[in-house]
């Protein structure tokens, strides 16, 4: 399969549930026969801990001091700036309840004859075993849950449970059930310990046939041909009018549902694939049995597969969590949070190339809802205007509130660059341009800056002080310091890209200015990019982010055709990094710098450690680290970017195809990419060369660059050695024979 995953038993861990989510409400799906459980999540579900309401300190009296202290050489002096806050947690995200259809003792092995599934391209997970037969989807038309079971004589109890693992123990929990003519209607609100705050599940049991009672926390059904439960969740402080939200859930069958769904879900999950030529012979084998042979290019296949669709369902009112939009578990790792200065913008990688505007559209409605926040932060903790990103959000609220020495990332100021460039690439790859809200909020980052670029260094360029590069340190000095790349490369572009559009704001022309007062990114004593651009700091190579790299992915300021030397540089910084702990995120990030910087060995060391490093639940949901520790989304939604990029990069003016493609994927074909000049691209490759088609939506000039190994041998027309002139609507075939 390639627009699916199937096993021969069902799930008895949480993290092997089978996934399907509208990017509100997702659904983790067991198939059991004798207890057919499907936990409930909502992106909304948010635990009061008391970091609510927080506001981010007043801080910004004490920066001048700060700054004086770091440019004078005290490397310290950063613990101070923030020191005796409390470490305070985001708000974690937590499951709802699972709704339960309970008969007998349940199938724990593969048994003949049973088999679950998730269709990709529809998003529905099915699971059948003799007479009984299960469906389960999350509706994108009418946002609700749904879940049909039959079975000739169907006699089970239903419950709506809210007992799940590390469920606080003072939960006021609330029932009701009302039996209706064709079934019963079930509600279940749960109130969070010490708050007005809780939420509310509704579900519609409809019955064919057979009888329906009253029984215990639920109901019970007896000799019933079918079950549909329909369910939604709601969050908020008032307790609702269950009759309103019983009467507002749909009433068709589940057929009808279905067919609702899938167009949208259907149209967003087909724009793009990828295929191997070598998967054929393994393609059929269960997402088990394919995880057991990691070489298999059938593993890597249903992986990028998988990815999009767990990507695409986990991304709708929000972006997808470190857990996506699933959890099992009410203590999930780091608050199962949006970690913002590395996670978030790898999990979302793809969506512009592999064009998935939904998931760019969930993105920005986190940003823009968060952006007041963001000025509060950039007054409160440096006393400038414009908008400074936490690291860690719950989606709620966007103030800084992690203050740690060890970690201070309240001094981090390149995450509104950071989180801003996925917006800037998928207009480059729709409109070419961004809108209006897009460049105001460009216009806030380069006014932060405009404020922030106060210093000097001895030579008289501007310093980035104090400054932080997530999560690292320098091996000879405090974590808060002065001139890390990162910032200085997000102060750059997001200076230089506000000027470019918005070029008629006063501060244009000042922006401008002081980007190139910025200081030269540094290359060390080893022939490095260094991590920090300050003289006497030592580098700390083993560690799993990868911030100084951000001039090289995602921006493309160092690449090996404009800035060859730096390239240099950065490749051999690449080389030295260590994987420190093996996460799963540092290892598709290094992954996506190496593909820019041309290396496929890299690339293909990088996925080979994630494909052989038991990362992946039997779900073909990820883990954080190894041995499946810490059930996290990040190599789950990665892994489709470091795909791409290996095979296709695009830039508003250039195009490189089969920059670094492993050597162990010889031959096949990835469709529907979306370029960043405008135009939609199907690729084919194999050893003897490859074809590339064009369909540009509007007119571009583009460089072309190709691999290794590879050259240009034909085209529709133009000159092979000139830039490509395209225009909207005119198709462009690229012949690239093996030199």
């Amino acid at each position: 399969m390639i627009d699916g995953t199937w096993e021969p038993c069902p799930a008895t861990r949480w993290e092997d549930a089978f996934l399907s989510g509208n990017g509100r409400h997702g659904a983790m799906v067991y198939g059991d026969p004798a207890d057919d459980q499907v936990i409930v999540n909502h992106h909304s579900l948010v635990r009061p801990n008391g970091s609510e309401d927080l506001r981010p300190p007043e801080l910004a009296d004490r920066l001048h001091r700060l700054q004086d202290a770091l440019l004078s050489g005290d490397t310290t002096a950063a613990e101070d700036f923030g020191a005796g806050r409390p470490l305070v947690w985001v708000q974690p995200f937590h499951p709802a309840f699972r709704t339960c259809v309970r008969r007998t003792r349940g199938l724990h092995e593969a048994v003949a004859g049973y088999r679950r599934e998730v269709d990709f391209a529809t998003g529905e997970v099915t699971a059948s075993y003799e007479a009984w037969n299960s469906g389960v989807f999350v509706s994108r038309a009418d946002d609700v849950i749904v879940q049909h079971v039959t079975d000739p004589g169907l006699t089970a109890d239903i419950v709506l449970d809210p007992s799940l693992p590390g469920a606080p123990a003072r939960l006021a929990v609330g029932r009701s059930t009302v039996l209706t003519p064709d079934g019963a209607h079930l509600a279940l609100r749960v109130g969070y310990p010490g708050s007005g705050l809780g939420y509310t599940g509704v579900t519609a049991a409809r019955v064919d046939g057979g009888r329906v009672s009253v029984a215990g926390e639920g109901i019970r059904i007896e000799g019933a041909r079918s079950l549909t439960l329909t369910t939604r969740v709601v969050r908020g402080a008032d307790r609702p009018d269950l009759g309103e939200l019983w009467a507002a859930l749909p009433r068709e069958d589940y057929a009808t549902l279905l067919e609702r769904h899938r167009p949208p879900h259907r149209t967003a999950y087909g724009r793009a694939s990828f295929t191997l030529r070598d998967a054929a012979p393994e393609r059929e084998l269960s997402g088990s049995e394919l995880l057991r042979t990691p070489e298999s290019p059938a593993l890597l296949e249903r992986l990028f597969a998988a990815g999009r669709y767990h990507l695409l369902s986990s991304s709708g009112a929000l972006p997808p969590r470190l857990t996506g939009l699933w959890t099992g578990d009410w203590d999930t790792a780091w608050s199962g949070a949006f970690t913002t200065n590395a996670n978030l913008n790898l999990q979302i990688a793809s969506a512009a190339a592999a064009a998935l505007p939904e998931v760019t559209e969930a993105h920005a409605a986190l940003v823009h809802g968060q952006l007041s926040d963001w000025q509060d932060n950039a007054r409160a903790l440096f006393g400038a205007r414009g908008i400074v990103a936490p690291s860690h959000t719950d989606g709620a609220s966007g103030h800084t509130r992690h203050f740690q020495r060890a970690y201070p990332l309240h001094l981090w100021t390149a995450g509104a660059d950071w989180l801003l460039q996925p917006l800037l690439e998928h207009a480059e790859v729709t409109t070419g341009t961004p809108d209006a809200a897009l460049t105001g909020a460009l216009v806030e980052a380069a006014l932060f800056y405009e404020d922030f670029l106060s210093r000097e260094d001895p030579d008289g360029n501007l310093a980035v002080v104090p400054s932080y590069s997530p999560e690292n340190r320098p091996a000879n000095a405090s974590w808060g310091t002065v001139n890390a790349t990162m910032d200085i490369a997000a102060a750059r572009h997001a200076l230089t890209t506000a000027a470019g559009h918005a070029p008629g704001h006063p501060s244009a022309g000042l922006w401008r200015s002081l980007a190139a007062r910025l200081p030269a990114y540094l290359v060390n004593e080893d022939g490095a990019l260094a991590e920090w651009a300050w003289p006497g700091l030592r580098e700390t190579y083993d560690h799993r982010h990868l911030s100084h790299l951000y001039p090289v992915w995602p921006l493309d300021a160092i690449n090996p055709y404009d800035t060859p030397e730096l390239a240099a540089a950065a490749h051999r910084a690449l080389e030295l990094r260590g994987s420190e702990n093996d996460s799963a995120h540092g290892h598709l990030h290094h992954a996506l710098i190496a593909a820019r910087l041309r290396d496929p060995s890299r690339v293909s060391a990088a996925l080979d450690a994630v494909l052989g490093g038991d990362f992946f639940h039997d779900s073909l949901m990820s883990a954080h680290y190894p041995s499946r520790n810490v059930y996290n989304a990040d190599a789950a939604h990665t892994l489709p970017a470091a795909v791409i990029e290996s095979l296709v990069q695009s830039a508003p003016g250039r195009l490189v195809l089969l920059p670094a493609v492993p050597a162990a994927y010889r031959a096949g074909e990835l469709r529907g990419v979306r370029t960043r000049f405008g135009a939609h691209l199907d690729l084919r490759w194999s050893e003897e060369g490859a074809t590339a088609v064009l369909r540009p939506t509007r007119d571009a000039r583009v460089d072309l660059r190709t691999g290794d190994g590879l050259t240009l041998t034909e085209t529709s027309a133009g000159n092979p050695a000139a830039p490509l002139e395209l225009t909207a609507g005119v198709d462009r075939v690229l012949t690239l024979g093996a030199r």
